[in-house]
């Protein structure tokens, strides 16, 4: 039998482990909290703006079976429907360190999750510009991802097109055309490559259908969208850097910040006036492996015409080329790359360099 001196002594060190392995627990519920609360979300919510109301008629009807076993039920497809209207998800936090909310415009045949969580599953640019301190409104363009779409070719014009993993590969520059294999194991990407490759698939799983001639649709719903949340700073890629021209060029006042990653194009200075976005401070940024891909190596020079004029014109306008930074094998597809939060880092000082941070 133990003394009484020595059971006290075991129920003291009980008292303490006990004590211990709760401070622990403390500390570590602590720390959850304090990275909870380091973000400071005050609201996260949706909109849908845009569009207007459509009215379809003598189109036939159909008997269709929904769900197996159940009976037939009659889909009348006229009568009047919605359609333009672009999705708009937003993040505000409590006390934003950005002067501006933060709008993010994805490119063509993908959606907002191009902002979002990346294809190998690590913390996007969505994440990076929130823990910086910018609210933010990430949207999906009409007709594609939760905007949806309408019927052709009452309410759009064209059928749908659809991006193949070859051409994805191809133009976003993943790696030469050649290297493109339908395995994994057979893929052959540029040796100093970014992306991530092994995730390819996953990104592929992103393609979304789009349609041919409904520009002034996508471009409606996004300038009711600056009209509705801004002033503001807007960062698009590919596809969307030409719809954040069209708004910038309309509304100049309401652009704080203009970012274009890897634009797909730009308006002709020698048929627009783009003297109008002088007062904009635009960043624009580019990958590597241009010059491998016909497509770019054309684009590069049309939108350095459109950076000249703007320059010309008194701009403030910065043009960074990462490889000439030493920061070598971005894809197109820069913010889903290894080293995108590298290139963030990159935006972020550009906004606060330029008076957008508090």
């Amino acid at each position: 039998m133990k003394a009484a001196g020595d059971r006290q002594s075991t129920r003291d060190g009980a008292r303490r482990h006990v004590m211990r392995v709760g401070t622990a627990l403390a500390a570590l519920a602590l720390l959850w909290t304090t990275n909870a609360v380091a973000l400071d979300v005050a609201e996260v919510g949706s909109f849908y703006i845009g569009g207007k109301t459509v009215e379809l008629k003598d189109l036939p009807k159909r008997e269709l079976v929904l769900v197996p076993g159940s009976p037939p039920v009659t889909v009348d497809p006229n009568g009047e429907f919605y359609a333009g209207q672009m999705y708009v998800q937003y993040v505000r936090l409590a006390t934003p360190k950005a002067r501006y909310p933060l709008l993010m415009w994805h490119g063509g045949g993908l959606t907002g999750v191009t902002f979002e969580t990346k294809p190998d599953g690590k913390p996007g640019w969505h994440s990076y510009f929130l823990k910086q301190g910018h609210d933010t409104y990430v949207s999906d363009a009409v007709e594609r991802g939760r905007s949806g779409w309408s019927r052709f070719p009452e309410i759009y014009k064209s059928e749908p097109f659809f991006r193949t993993k070859r051409e994805a590969w191809d133009l976003f520059r993943i790696g030469p055309a050649d290297g493109y294999a339908s395995t994994v194991e057979g893929r052959k990407p540029f040796a100093d490559q970014k992306f991530p490759v092994a995730a390819f698939d996953a990104f592929a799983m992103q393609f979304v259908p789009r349609w041919a001639g409904n520009e002034p649709l996508i471009q409606a719903a996004y300038d009711a969208l600056v009209k509705r949340i801004c002033p503001c700073a807007l960062l698009a890629h590919s596809q969307g850097a030409g719809f954040a021209f069209g708004v910038a060029l309309k509304y100049p006042e309401l652009i704080k910040g203009l970012v274009l990653i890897e634009p797909g194009g730009a308006p002709d200075p020698d048929k627009v006036d783009l003297s109008k976005l002088k007062d904009v401070p635009t960043l624009m940024v580019w990958g590597d492996h241009l010059d491998a891909v016909p497509f770019w190596a054309k684009v590069v020079p049309a939108v350095d015409k459109a950076r000249a004029a703007i320059a010309a014109a008194g701009g403030n306008i910065e043009w960074i080329d990462l490889p000439k930074r030493h920061i070598v094998g971005n894809s197109h597809m820069i913010m889903m790359d290894a080293n995108s939060d590298e290139v963030a880092g990159l935006v972020q000082d550009w906004f606060q360099r330029n008076g957008l941070m508090r």
